[in-house]
């Protein structure tokens, strides 16, 4: 571990600036002379245009510009956004229907963009939205996930999106007709809304026939390819840069109709366009995630060793299909479908939904929160309706530390793992000896407590390639400096110390001399932005092979100062040695001689490199909680989690990861929830009505970690940023289950409000009555 990264716990240097108020997002460094843009938006979830009238806006005060879909075709934009189609089970193409930059002719949920108006002020742009007059025919809105209803597409009759599968549904029921004991339960994943600290926003300017978008996204090559697509200009008129970010979780790697709308605006105008969302417009129009329901099966031998797993689930898509969302998802679902467990096959059956709601596409992590979450509610229950223990249930099919590499039956190659370490691991800190005296306290008071254990494991790669580029200059205190320009972007993750740290680790520059450069595709040719954990493996591995090239370049120069061959040169991750010379720079002393020396080409290396594979961080996470019966109210009292991320560079960085991961994870199960009415307006819109989870919601978390080195890297690491969350729904979930099994209650799904709690627990009481 000396070589790749000291793991030392290193305060984040960003914060600073974060919580003195100096960051720089997007709404701190956008021009003082942009014009401030408003977006209408749809009233209604689903109708037929029959009159837009904006003459009226148009002519307002200060106000520059109003963008409608017939501007945008005048102006040859007709493209929608880009969408991944998937290929149907029965190997036809899933629907793929347009979305529209602008609403053309039809509504398709409450929120959906209509107009962008601009004007010189944000007060001027919303005052002249009021004056645009809208008609149109209401149409029903279809919020189930069936087929049939009102069709929101011509290209999907029935509302459905996709219907796609993966595995052999023939050899998985074939285990099923052969099992000693098969367990069933349906189980439903809510939907939630990302609410990132920072809402979406953007500015557009334009400058010798070329565009600057800067929107705080998660990545700019995606955005920069879909604005040289979609508004038709040459990829080298584009530039995209990413500031300071506050959160992403998924929902901002996408790209959105509001950036082409303002870059145009911005080309029309020939000025500098702003605009920023509101947190109620974010919540209509932020991709949401989850809202899933899965009817699952598990097929068991005489001794408790599961053959098979099979997964039926309805998704819903929203009004259009997502860029990376529950397509991938699918793909990313069945990765880790499988989870620890040494299974011999599985089937899983995916059907998308079209319905009257904003777009269904991620929510940190996409697709893996729900692949374990519904594995381990499966194993949960199994373990009781089998009457075993659920500890022993896991252990019995855990893949065994011998079998590694391991090939999962979804053709996952698993590099290592010992999980039955990891979940001795978790007994131990959970204290899961002590729980029994702490359940009988409870109920002293009067209290039901239970606990719940979740085991995971996530498959985190995304884009395996990613580049480093460090460029040596001197600074304003005549101090040689290094910057590394990174293919990744931080939306709050603390890249800026991580990169630094590690840089700092394999050269010997100070971190306090190294600058991190993020986010700005004219500085970073190519990068992988951020998302899957992929971030800090991946350009951790890119450093590694920039080093290299640096040590290449570097050498045959030195042996020339040293008098020595390039050969004879060694390097001890702080200074350059070798026999017969007594001469020992520093890299950074290095880089001031050949500054001295004109060798501009020693200032400047740069790599790229690709994983050979996929890491795997798995863990176990439990959770002890305590209901009230009288009031419904659940209490998470304890909460632990062990979690083998492999080699970590920074525990601190990866501890704060887990504990913002847990408390989402927790904030899905106990509070959070979308609720739209029945004519597809949605109710939760603001933070008085969605239940976002607060500080007294959540215990002190114990986080320990149990490292089994990946194999995949060179650096032994396994990515985290998403593990928070893939573990916490479970856990709590089968937690309140646990809590309320002596009370007859069977099932019970997210979120355990406590007015949903109180009624499961009074309708078993009426029911044994």
């Amino acid at each position: 571990m000396e070589k790749f990264g000291k793991s030392q716990p290193v305060k984040r240097v960003e914060d600073v600036r974060f919580l003195t108020g100096h960051g720089r997002y997007v709404d701190d460094i956008a021009p003082a002379d942009a014009l401030q843009a408003f977006v209408f938006r749809s009233p209604v979830a689903h109708a037929v245009i029959t009159r837009l009238d904006i003459e009226a806006a148009r002519a307002a005060e200060g106000v520059h510009l109003v963008l409608t879909s017939d501007d945008l075709a005048a102006a040859g934009i007709s493209r929608g956004l880009v969408a991944t189609v998937l290929t149907n089970r029965d190997g036809t193409k899933a629907a793929a229907p347009k979305r529209p930059i602008l609403a053309e002719g039809r509504l398709r949920f409450v929120g959906e963009p209509i107009a962008l108006i601009v004007a010189d002020t944000a007060a001027q742009a919303r005052d002249a939205a009021e004056l645009i007059e809208l008609d149109y025919d209401d149409l029903p809105a279809k919020l189930d996930l069936l087929p049939g209803g009102e069709a929101l597409h011509p290209e999907a009759p029935d509302n459905r999106a996709f219907d796609w599968s993966k595995g052999d549904e023939a050899v998985c029921e074939a285990a099923f007709a052969a099992a000693a004991r098969v367990v069933r339960l349906k189980v439903e994943d809510n939907r939630i809304i990302v609410n990132a600290m920072e809402p979406r926003g953007c500015y557009a300017e334009w400058s010798d026939e070329r565009l600057h978008l800067a929107v705080n996204g998660q990545g700019v090559w995606v955005i920069k390819r879909h604005l040289s697509e979609i508004l038709g200009l040459e990829p080298d008129q584009v530039r995209v840069t990413n500031p300071d970010v506050g959160g992403g979780f998924g929902m901002k790697s996408m790209s959105y109709p509001e950036s082409f709308a303002v870059a145009h605006a911005a080309r029309v105008l020939d000025r500098p366009v702003r605009w920023m969302s509101e947190r109620t417009e974010a919540m209509l129009s932020d991709n949401a995630g989850r809202d899933l329901v899965h009817d699952v099966a598990l097929a068991f031998d005489a001794d408790h060793r599961i053959l098979a797993y099979r997964v039926d689930t309805r998704c819903n898509l929203g009004a259009y299909n997502s860029q990376f969302g529950q397509p991938i998802q699918t793909d990313l679902f069945s990765k880790v479908l499988m989870g620890v467990y040494d299974v011999q096959t599985t089937y899983l059956h995916v059907e998308g939904y079209y319905t009257n709601t904003t777009q269904v596409d991620a929510y940190r992590g996409a697709g893996r929160p729900e692949a374990i979450y519904v594995l381990e509610r499966a194993m949960d229950m199994a373990a009781r309706e089998l009457g075993v223990d659920g500890w022993d249930l896991r252990r019995r099919n855990f893949i065994p530390v011998e079998r590694f590499p391991y090939t999962s039956a979804t053709g996952e190659t698993y590099d290592v793992g010992d999980f039955a370490r990891v979940l001795a691991h978790a007994e131990r800190t959970a204290d899961r000896a002590g729980f029994a005296a702490r359940k009988a306290a409870s109920a002293a008071r009067g209290k039901l407590r239970g606990m719940g254990l979740c085991y995971y494991i996530e498959s985190i790669l995304g884009d395996p390639s990613e580049g480093a580029k460090v460029e040596f200059a001197t600074d304003d205190q005549g101090r040689m400096t290094a910057t590394i320009y990174v293919g990744t972007q931080s939306n709050g993750q603390g890249h800026e110390t991580v990169y630094a740290q590690f840089l700092s680790d394999q050269t010997g520059i100070p971190a306090g001399l190294i600058r991190v450069v993020q986010g700005d595709s004219d500085l970073i040719e190519q990068g992988g932005g951020t998302g899957g954990s992929r971030s800090v493996t991946t350009q951790a591995n890119a450093t590694l092979a920039m080093v290299d090239v640096m040590m290449t370049a570097l050498r045959p120069y030195l042996a020339d100062k040293m008098g020595v061959q390039p050969a004879a040169i060694s390097f001890d991750d702080e200074r350059f040695r070798a026999n017969g010379s007594n001469l020992t720079p520093t890299v950074l002393e290095v880089a001031e001689m050949a500054a001295a020396d004109g060798r501009a080409d020693l200032l400047v290396h740069e790599a790229r490199a690709t994983l050979p594979g996929r890491s795997y961080p798995n863990g176990a996470h439990v959770a002890e909680v305590e209901v009230d019966p009288d009031t419904g109210v659940v209490t998470v009292d304890r909460y632990s989690v062990v979690d083998d991320f492999g080699n970590l560079i920074n525990p601190v960085l990866a501890e704060g990861q887990v504990h913002g991961g847990v408390a989402q994870g927790i904030g899905q199960a106990l509070s959070e929830h979308v609720v739209y009415d029945a004519d597809g307006q949605l109710l939760t819109a603001t933070f008085m009505d969605y239940a976002m989870p607060r500080a007294d919601d959540l215990p002190m978390f114990v986080f320990e970690t149990e490292p089994v080195p990946s194999t995949a890297n060179p650096m032994g690491m396994k990515g985290c940023g998403e593990a928070g969350t893939v573990g916490a729904m479970a856990a709590t979930a089968n937690a309140v289950l646990d809590a309320l099994w002596d009370s007859g209650v069977r099932r019970a799904d997210m979120p355990f409000t406590p007015h949903r709690v109180w009624m499961l627990l009074n309708d078993r009481l009426e029911a044994a009555e």
